[in-house]
């Protein structure tokens, strides 16, 4: 992802923590006694709250989306499209990002401590599911004032959370943006969320989940985790054209360490992801993923499920992603229209694979830019 200037940043950003006393019961019956989500906003909340939208990450993403902690040299994840004059343009929108429930970069999750016992939650956090995301920022937008957003937007688990929105509260958004996603998993994908949780929970530093009181990682199952995740997350096109058949040099060393560049970057980023991502929160946002599947409770029908809806819709597909295929967002547009809701599609061309949404590709900033120009003028902001 491109790095901001300080033209079109939102500069510095301190993250947030909002406390929530009052218990949280889960969709699987366990109940949390109090919790704490973190967030970041961008731009102003305007004086009537109406110009508010909410960003729901990705399966490994957080809260930090645009701008800049202090003494980074990176963007937040989404830098690209959140910004003044960008995409989510804050000198209209005030732009609200949270770390979900469960997650490990400040909201309550395996990482934080369990009030029952003194020690780190680790297995003992309970399964969340994509409803119980939608009820935790419910209630923040609750604290904040905000009775409707005026978008809520997503990129794969993120656009999980935007359909779900749609559903859950419907009274509560006038646009659900959905990009990269599906309405539930495919048998593959839930087969490759299984093998990598499996990678997890067979490492000897595992220990049950409970591998932080015993101050040790799974690292080596993690990084075989994220290295059969980004697999999935990039084209054969565009790993053909980032790494070839390119080699680290051109001596054959007739072993087994890494020998050809594509080797040594799934290395690189299985390595660093296990230092900055927690294994437990892994497991639980995967198991979100394979549980996603909002028609199951209108007997199977996505339209019927869709029916609930009252907002607008974009939706948009990239054509090599095969992790979340064209076809998957095509389900939730034909269903939107059998339902008969007011949906906008587009179909990016694109060799970057899943990866595209998080990438600035002209014609998908186009038609996102126009689609938000369009959410603004429409509620007039």
């Amino acid at each position: 992802m491109p790095q901001s200037n300080s033209a079109n940043s939102v500069g510095v950003i301190t993250p947030q923590i909002a406390k929530f006393d009052e218990p949280l019961t889960l969709v699987s019956g366990k109940t949390l006694a109090s919790y704490e989500l973190t967030y970041e906003s961008y731009g102003e909340l305007n004086a009537d709250k109406s110009n508010a939208i909410l960003i729901c990450h990705a399966l490994s993403g957080h809260h930090h989306a645009a701008g800049f902690h202090d003494g980074d040299k990176r963007p937040g994840w989404w830098d690209a499209c959140i910004g003044p004059g960008k995409v989510i343009d804050t000198n209209k929108f005030f732009v609200l990002s949270v770390n979900n429930l469960g997650g490990c970069h400040g909201s309550t999750g395996p990482t934080t401590t369990n009030p029952e016992t003194g020690q780190p939650y680790g297995s003992d956090f309970p399964m969340v599911r994509v409803r119980d995301w939608v009820e935790s920022q419910a209630r923040l937008a609750d604290r904040l004032g905000i009775d409707k957003f005026a978008a809520v937007i997503g990129g794969s688990l993120g656009g999980m959370q935007a359909l779900r929105w749609s559903i859950q509260y419907p009274e509560r958004l006038h646009y659900s943006v959905v990009i990269a996603s599906a309405p539930k998993l495919s048998a593959q994908n839930i087969a490759f969320n299984e093998v990598a949780r499996n990678a997890i929970m067979k490492d000897p530093e595992f220990h049950d989940g409970h591998y932080i009181v015993k101050n040790a990682i799974p690292k080596t199952g993690l990084m075989t985790a994220r290295m059969l995740a980004h697999l999935t997350y990039l084209s054969d096109d565009a790993m053909g054209e980032k790494f070839g058949r390119d080699m680290k040099s051109d001596e054959v060393k007739y072993n087994y360490s890494p020998e050809f560049q594509v080797e040594s970057y799934l290395h690189y980023q299985g390595e660093k992801f296990s230092t900055s991502f927690d294994a437990n929160t892994y497991l639980l946002m995967t198991k979100a993923l394979d549980y996603f599947d909002p028609a199951q409770y209108y007997d199977h029908d996505l339209a019927k499920c869709l029916d609930e809806a009252t907002c607008k819709f974009l939706v948009v597909s990239f054509t090599t992603d095969w992790r979340f295929s064209p076809q998957r967002s095509e389900e939730i547009v034909d269903a939107l229209i059998e339902a008969d809701k007011d949906v906008t599609y587009a179909r990016i061309e694109s060799e970057k694979g899943h990866d595209a949404f998080l990438i600035p590709i002209p014609r998908y900033i186009n038609v996102f830019g126009a689609y938000m120009n369009r959410v603004a003028q429409e509620l007039k902001l």
